[in-house]
């Protein structure tokens, strides 16, 4: 097949799931899924590859002359990079198509409405140019092994038949031409306005006047609905070289948890009362770096490479990062803050303490503690309480001479240090004489 090495790209966002009508609405792109569904040899993987569009599961596409690629995943969210492939015109067939464009005014009107107009392919056929795919010019590559199409490489197109539905332009690219060089070749022809040219449109009002004469916005656009699961971004492994500063791997890692982040943080922002909710403080470079290695549910864990680039970036030695994303898994930037940064307990907040503990235990049950910051060690045993500056008592334990986070965090001191008693094997004793 024909094959091209140039740098134009486009990626368009995965889209959501598509339930209850067809994947193609306009006629090019019904060819389109023919050629798939004419051509592929097993007739199930099809059918599999139908249901995986329109779940969802076909991530970011990447178009680019001669290659479509994007990351498709399977019911068990397994994730598999899929390819297809169709040839490029050569110059002089894209010589010979722009000639046979501006000969008709309504082809180039068409173009730029993005519609395909039948007789612009059917006038290219004849001239020897195909631009929709045929039986058979839909090339299959997938890293699951398959040598024809398999689930994942049909799933693809079904998501490009949309996409071809929305914008023709998708096609001209694929073959091997990218839009504005496309119109800048018909302008060059005189078939088209000249690039940069500002459409034509009515003066608009000063926005003060407009409000006094009762000028009608436009309503809001509708809330967004939540994806069921985070987008699949665009995978990156593609021919052309990375810049020398570009780590592919961990900018894939860093886009699938920004995938994540960005669902969550939807799912936030739909909850009803939202408005009324404190704005979370801005992530310092430390904070940032554990939230990245700690991930969300969903995200693949990072690569060895990447965690040793966020412990160096922070400041922390690999191990220190491990505990810093334990804690962070338990309570984010509160827990985080705990573990790493000690605080003398002073006037009002050292009151509240100390009533706390008082209160806490039964005078023959209480146990004994030492003091110093913020934690309270007891005595004789592998136990400790940390208070948060919120108020909070967060449970540790020591592990092989260091002090790791046990568990959640809770106001009463006593349920805290009870729920380290609850994860380990042996419980420590937790009597004593009294509060030092």
């Amino acid at each position: 097949m024909n094959r091209y090495d140039g740098d134009r790209e486009r990626t368009f966002a995965a889209l959501p799931p598509e339930r209850g009508r067809g994947f193609a609405q306009t006629w090019w792109g019904r060819a389109w899924l023919a050629a798939l569904e004419d051509g592929a040899l097993d007739a199930g993987q099809v059918r599999t590859g139908r249901r995986l569009a329109r779940a969802g599961g076909v991530g970011a596409v990447s178009v680019r002359p001669g290659r479509l690629t994007a990351v498709v995943q399977d019911r068990d969210r397994t994730a598999h990079r899929a390819d297809v492939l169709l040839d490029v015109l050569t110059d002089a067939q894209w010589d010979r198509f722009l000639d046979l464009t501006v000969e008709r005014a309504g082809h180039v009107a068409a173009l730029l409405d993005r519609e395909m107009p039948p007789h612009l392919v059917e006038d290219a056929a004849t001239a020897g140019i195909e631009l929709l795919p045929g039986l058979g010019d839909l090339e299959a590559e997938c890293d699951c092994g398959a040598w024809d199409h398999c689930g994942h490489t049909a799933a693809l197109c079904y998501q490009v038949a949309r996409l071809l539905d929305q914008d023709p332009f998708v096609l001209f690219l694929l073959r091997g031409r990218a839009e504005q060089a496309l119109l800048d070749d018909l302008q060059a022809r005189g078939g088209a306005e000249p690039a940069g040219t500002a459409p034509s449109r009515q003066e608009g009002v000063d926005a003060a006047e407009a409000y006094l004469t009762g000028h009608v916005l436009p309503p809001l656009p509708a809330v967004p609905v939540l994806p069921e699961e985070p987008g699949v971004p665009p995978s990156l492994d593609t021919d052309a070289p990375p810049p020398g500063d570009v780590d592919p791997t961990a900018l894939e890692a860093l886009a699938a948890r920004t995938a994540a982040e960005a669902h969550a943080l939807l799912a936030e922002a739909l909850r009803p009362g939202v408005e009324r909710w404190p704005l979370a403080p801005w992530s310092t470079v430390a904070e940032d770096a554990v939230r990245l290695a700690a991930g969300r549910p969903g995200a693949p864990e990072p690569a060895s490479p990447m965690v040793d680039r966020l412990a160096t970036g922070s400041g922390r030695s690999r191990e220190q990062l491990a505990l810093a994303v334990r804690a962070w898994r338990l309570g984010g930037a509160a827990a985080l803050s705990v573990l790493e940064a000690e605080w003398t307990v002073e006037g009002e907040a050292l009151a509240r303490a100390r009533a706390a503990l008082d209160s806490a235990w039964e005078e023959d049950e209480r146990p004994a503690l030492r003091a110093r910051g913020n934690r309270w060690t007891v005595v004789g045993a592998a136990g400790q309480l940390r208070l948060g500056r919120d108020g909070r008592w967060w449970p540790y334990r020591e592990e092989r001479g260091r002090w790791v986070p046990a568990g959640d965090a809770a106001l009463d001191p006593a349920t805290a240090l009870a729920s380290i008693r609850s994860e380990t094997e042996e419980a420590p004793s937790y009597g004593g004489a009294g509060l030092r």
